[in-house]
């Protein structure tokens, strides 16, 4: 994994644990409300994931996920980065939103990142 400087971190942490506040309420609203649950209940398990193996790799805090945990939270957060983008690319430059997108953008994809090591890592270890 690239070289991170530590404000880089500390805002991707930050960024996580929003992202997981935010979702954790919809997901309590939406329940309330009996909608269906299943997308959300997906991309607040992988942020949960995401932060975890982020924790892991910049603060060796061990993580509870397995091999299938980590490839299934790498998809999604994967493809949560391209309608980020899309919806960062129609923002004035400068304000507040484009920024939170942009920190938001930049911890997916070292999430990302950390995930795939982690998966390359798990391969190979089994492989051999």
């Amino acid at each position: 994994m690239e070289n991170v400087s530590n404000a880089v971190k500390l805002e991707s942490i930050k960024s996580f644990q929003s992202t997981i506040g935010k979702l954790g309420k919809a997901l309590t609203q939406m329940t309330e409300k009996g909608a269906n649950t299943t997308l959300v209940e997906k991309r607040y398990k992988a942020c949960c994931i995401g932060l975890s193996v982020l924790e892991n790799v910049w603060n060796q805090r061990p993580h509870p996920y397995n091999g299938e945990d980590l490839a299934e939270a790498s998809k999604v957060l994967s493809g949560l980065i391209p309608s980020i983008e899309s919806a960062y690319a129609k923002l004035k430059d400068g304000s507040p939103q484009r920024i939170l997108l942009e920190r938001r953008i930049k911890a997916l994809e070292l999430a990302a990142e950390a995930l795939e090591d982690f998966h390359e890592r798990n391969s190979t270890n089994s492989v051999e």
